[in-house]
């Protein structure tokens, strides 16, 4: 509680000082700067959505290549539970669900 009072006589000189609006404003280098802060934010979304995109194909080729491979083998559709229950990756089957009476 030291501190208030200390700063006190500062702020009400600062209050009645009057200022230029245009000492605050940011300028051409805070425009410049703020142009460059998002053409970097930019570049990076750009490349993470590049990235991502890259691990989705590499996901979905390799789940095509274990397909094939299991196929090869006449291990079956995929279904490894081997309890008839359908698709386990939420993929639609094309009989509807039954509705409960």
């Amino acid at each position: 509680m030291l501190v208030v009072p200390a700063f006190a006589p500062l702020l009400a000189v600062a209050a009645e000082e009057e200022f230029d609006p245009n000492d605050v404003t940011p300028g051409v280098e805070g425009f410049v700067i703020t142009f460059l802060v998002m053409a970097v934010v930019l570049l990076l979304v750009l490349d993470m959505v590049r990235r991502i995109r890259r691990v989705n194909y590499r996901a979905e080729a390799r789940e095509r290549l274990d397909a094939e491979e299991r196929a090869a083998a006449g291990i079956g559709s995929g279904d490894e539970l081997g309890d008839g229950a359908g698709p386990t990756d939420g993929a639609a089957s094309d009989t509807p669900p039954s509705k409960p009476e």
